[in-house]
């Protein structure tokens, strides 16, 4: 096949002396060795032929020489034995400079600012030049210059952070009559130089009393705001008293470190902790630890605070708090492992005009309760305002109510269980019990009850015990003489374990039923046979025999004869 008209056929300069086309070629000819198509390019002005050699496979470029002469009209033929092709460009060169890519890239830095350098082979000629820099959250910022020098050029980076790392390159284009931007130069990592932290540390405190003062466990970690500048940081610790102005104690830490313990006495303290690097100290955060009152956790009443029980969800646990203006923080503390030494205190601090929160976690696991301490905050002395307490999500009860006392009567059962826990060692808040009641033998209907179907059909009655620290029970109109089964099942937020593990009792006779039946039946009986076994006589006292006349002697009148 003849070959197609060559695509995208354009030419541009590095040096305005040599000059250098690119094409796109089209389809395949199906030609191939000696008959493959041949290209040459053409000047019009300066009738220089140039053959272009070599192959190429999409891409294709060739170059000519064009000495001083600034108009071209360049004309690219290809042929091949079956016919040619012709492609023409005409351009002024001084609109074709394509640069080459600017080297030696060099700088000079500050901890904000960044001047970086570049040579260049375009001597005298303006060139406009952009920055990539790669900023450490991954994004990318462009910066423009301009310039003309015979040796290089440069641009200065401002508004950077201290101590950190960034990486730039270079392109550059004509400044006049711009056709295109050269290739990128190498990439250069630059840092920049430290400077003293900035913001401040966020601290907190845990007071323990003990015989003579109290043990102060002080917290830190690095708030949103803070910035360590610098190559290696550590931390420092200073307490001293308030009112006499003694001389300042103080200890220092490494990075690894954020917690420490003091001891003090009863007296009112100044804690001061401060980051520094190789540069200087950060601005102080200030604690101020008022003088012991009784209460380790407030510093205006010693009054014991009751908590509060909320609720957890899915995302964590939501605290709220009555709003008190005098205060220009607000602090909630907890642990993030109750059960274990240190729990792994953690706290977060809210602004004046917040007064709910929802605290979440890593550490949160369903079936853990977890308290919280709400703090008001002002002129940095803190003082406890409410406790909260409550789950993640609640789980039924870890352990059953083990009944250790059983009342019987002939129609009426009462069941003791006072010894079992409500408190933090169980999954849930414990709200109440359900005791399940059923004859051995049949289903329940008992008076009162309402009706529990287990998996297998059978029926219990089913009683509630609404509080939680009232642990005892009668279940009454019960039958006598009859075996019951009976199991007592605590409750929570997350229901309540299997029913099983039941105990068993049997109701004894009814005495009074026993009285009746010997004053209905026996005493007649009795009574019945005693008048049997006396009936003679009580007939010969009652009931004496009248003598017949006919019988006596006295009217027999034989004997008168």
């Amino acid at each position: 096949e003849p070959p197609d008209i060559p695509h995208d056929f354009s030419c541009q300069t590095q040096d305005m002396r040599i000059v250098t086309c690119t094409w796109t070629q089209g389809g395949d000819t199906y030609l191939h060795g000696q008959r493959s198509p041949k290209y040459t390019l053409f000047e019009e002005f300066s009738q220089k032929v140039v053959p272009c050699i070599g192959s190429c496979s999409e891409q294709c470029s060739c170059s000519l020489d064009i000495g001083q002469q600034r108009i071209c009209n360049i004309t690219l033929t290809v042929e091949n034995a079956l016919g040619k092709k012709t492609a023409v460009d005409v351009f002024d060169v001084t609109h074709r400079i394509y640069p080459a890519a600017p080297f030696q890239l060099w700088e000079e830095c500050t901890d904000t600012e960044i001047t970086l350098y570049w040579k260049h082979q375009n001597k005298g000629r303006k060139l406009l030049c952009q920055t990539e820099v790669l900023q450490p959250d991954g994004k990318v910022q462009l910066h423009n210059s301009s310039g003309m020098d015979l040796h290089y050029a440069s641009i200065t980076l401002g508004g950077l952070k201290p101590y950190t790392e960034y990486t730039a390159r270079v392109h550059c284009g004509a400044a006049k009559h711009f056709w295109k931007w050269s290739e990128w130069s190498e990439v250069r990592t630059i840092r920049t130089k430290e400077a003293a932290p900035s913001g401040k540390l966020d601290i907190w405190r845990e007071i323990t009393p003990v015989l003579g003062g109290r043990n102060v466990t002080l917290f830190w970690k690095q708030s949103p705001s803070f910035q360590a500048n610098g190559r290696s940081i550590s931390y420092e610790v200073i307490w001293e008293k308030v009112e006499d102005g003694s001389t300042p104690e103080s200890i220092s830490f490494s990075s690894v470190c954020n917690s420490t313990r003091i001891s003090i006495d009863n007296h009112s303290y100044r804690i001061i902790i401060v980051a520094k690097n190789n540069v200087n100290y950060s601005l102080p955060s200030v604690l101020i630890i008022p003088r012991a009152t009784g209460n380790s956790r407030s510093i205006f009443s010693t009054k014991e605070l009751k908590e509060e029980q909320v609720n957890g969800t899915d995302d964590g646990i939501f605290i709220s708090w009555e709003p008190r203006y005098i205060y220009d923080s607000y602090i909630i503390d907890w642990c993030n492992f109750p059960m274990l030494q240190p729990c792994d205190l953690q706290w977060k601090r809210f602004g004046p005009n917040t007064t709910s929160a929802l605290i979440n976690s890593d550490a949160f696991v369903p079936g853990v309760k977890y308290s919280f301490h709400i703090y008001g905050s002002v002129a940095n002395r803190a003082s406890l305002l409410e406790k909260k307490t409550g789950y993640l999500r609640e789980l039924p009860p870890l352990l059953d109510p083990i009944v250790e006392k059983v009342e019987l009567t002939f129609n009426a059962v009462t069941l003791s269980w006072d010894s079992y826990p409500t408190n933090e060692s169980q999954s849930g808040f414990v709200r109440g019990y359900h005791v399940y009641v059923s004859p051995t033998q049949g289903n329940c209907s008992l008076k009162g009850s309402k009706k529990h179907v287990l998996p297998g059909d059978s029926v219990l009655c089913k009683y509630t015990v609404e509080n939680p620290e009232e642990k005892r029970y009668t279940v009454r109109h019960l039958l006598s003489n009859t075996k019951y089964k009976l199991v007592v099942k605590a409750y929570t937020g997350g229901g309540e374990t299997p029913i099983g593990n039941f105990i068993y009792i049997d109701t004894p006779y009814n005495s009074n039923m026993l009285y009746l039946l010997v004053l209905i039946v026996i005493v007649p009986l009795l009574v019945a046979a005693i008048c049997h076994w006396k009936m003679k006589w009580v007939k010969e006292c009652c009931c004496p025999v009248i003598p017949s006349p006919n019988k006596s002697t006295v009217l027999s009148f034989k004997e008168f004869k």
